[in-house]
């Protein structure tokens, strides 16, 4: 059984882990949101019924990613809660 230093160490070393994901998140949402406008540029006045579906296609990619960011706020929230109480 690990002690609670171990434990401690290995949670801080997960919430390490996290913090590089959510700055992945982060880099890939401004990515999409500069991707979202180049498209918005090149598509505009376009009549094709598919230009909408592009765009919608973009923002919910966007909203998701965000959501993704969020679980991830909310996870180490927890864990460092958890960890306190050790």
């Amino acid at each position: 059984m690990a002690s609670v230093a171990e434990v401690k160490a290995a949670i801080e070393a997960a919430l390490a882990q996290v913090g590089e994901g959510q700055a992945a998140i982060q880099a890939a949402s401004e990515k999409l949101a500069e991707a979202a406008q180049t498209m918005a540029v090149a598509l505009d006045g376009s009549g094709h019924e598919l230009v909408g579906g592009v765009q919608a296609a973009l923002a919910q990619a966007g909203i998701e990613l965000q959501d993704g960011l969020t679980a991830t706020l909310t996870a180490v929230e927890q864990a460092q809660t958890y960890a306190a109480t050790l």
